[in-house]
């Protein structure tokens, strides 16, 4: 069983038992329960449901870990001919959650 969820404006197929890396929640802290009711597909052993854009009563139940930042990113501006040089670096925060039961 595995349904494909839409947060922070991606989407992610998840199972049952894994542990999904996406973008921080507001106001979600570590030790929480977070519902994603945004389920785009549900393939379940009975067949496969595919959403309009959302699959109606389905839901992905999953407990938050930790919280972190990901690696860094340089990013680099330049313009020829200018002396214009600008340097700067990104890391962007993640929050882990462990996926504990697909409802629906």
């Amino acid at each position: 069983m595995y349904a494909v969820i839409e947060t922070g404006g991606k989407q992610y197929r998840v199972e049952q038992g894994m542990l999904l890396a996406h973008e921080l929640l507001p106001g979600v802290e570590v030790g929480e329960t977070v519902e994603f009711d945004k389920v785009l597909l549900l393939a379940t052993d009975d067949g496969v449901q595919i959403g309009t854009p959302y699959v109606d009563g389905a839901k992905v139940v999953g407990e938050v870990k930790e919280t972190g930042r990901g690696d860094k990113i340089i990013v680099y501006k330049y313009k020829a001919k200018k002396g214009y040089r600008k340097k700067q670096g990104h890391r962007q925060g993640y929050m882990a959650t462990s996926i504990t039961s697909i409802e629906g």
